[in-house]
Order: structure tokens, then sequence, then C-alpha cells
């Protein structure tokens, strides 16, 4: 199959499965010797799909690599698997105490504000002209999305 049709199959764009491919996560493709198109197998399918699923549980590309490592020795022992998620796991835990504390600053900002004040005493601008570490040390620390390793 062309680049086109794994991207609708997987449901990927065609730029993420080629950058899949650069970083090594999906095989290189075969190359057409007359006019240089990739040709893909069920086998890029298959670990596109796989990848699809692991980005799902918000796995970053190192741990995705690992388990993709992992799949292509069927034989090995699988402790190293069941350590990545229990470590994954934890991450995410970390991530939910982390956004419930910062639910909890966006509601006391929220709270803050009094609804009849002009811009120039409006209490959380005002919050939030101050130093991060005063109100708001989570800002510093916050992970966003996905994480990186």
């Amino acid at each position: 199959m062309k680049i086109g049709q794994l991207a609708r199959n997987s449901g990927f764009s065609v730029e993420t499965l080629r950058y899949y491919e650069r970083e090594g996560l999906i095989p290189p493709a075969l190359r057409d010797d007359v006019n240089n198109y990739r040709h893909y197998q069920q086998a890029h399918l298959e670990a596109a799909l796989f990848i699809r699923r692991c980005r799902a549980l918000d796995m970053s590309h190192e741990e995705i690599r690992t388990l993709l490592d992992a799949r292509a020795r069927p034989e090995a022992d699988c402790r190293a698997i069941d350590q990545l998620i229990e470590s994954h796991l934890q991450h995410v835990q970390r991530r939910i105490d982390e956004l419930q504390a910062l639910e909890q600053q966006l509601i006391a900002l929220r709270n803050s504000c009094q609804t009849d004040s002009s811009v120039r005493d409006c209490a959380i601008l005002q919050h939030l002209e101050q130093p991060a570490e005063t109100h708001y040390p989570l800002a510093e620390t916050h992970l966003g999305g996905s994480h990186h390793r």
C-alpha cells in the first residue's frame, strides 16, 4: 500500500507516518525502483496501529520504542514491560495530582474576582502579575501534555 492508504487505515497523517519512519518507530518502507514511491505492508499498518494505541495511553516515543523492541523479541522476559507500565502509571498518577492542584488554583483565582470592579482593580490580573511562587508554585512545574524522557 502507498503512504496515503496507510494513513487512512491507521488514522495518522502522512506527515506523522513519515516522522515515525524517520524516528525508527515504523520500519522503513520499501522503495519502488522506478518512481521511488514508498510501499508499505501489513506489518507497517500493525506497527502504526500499535503506536496509535500506545499514544492513546499517552506514552512517550521512548516508551513506545521500548515496547516495539520488546515486541520484536517474543521469547524475551517481559519484566521490563511490566516496569515500564508501572513507571508510566506512576507518572500519570503524579499528573492527576498536579492537575487537581491546578484546578484548585484556578478555582481560587476565579473566586478572587469582584465582578463589579474595573479591569484596573481586577483581582485576577493582580494575582497573575505577582511572581509565580507567591500564589501559583505549580505553574513553574506543570508538565503540560504528554511527558518526555
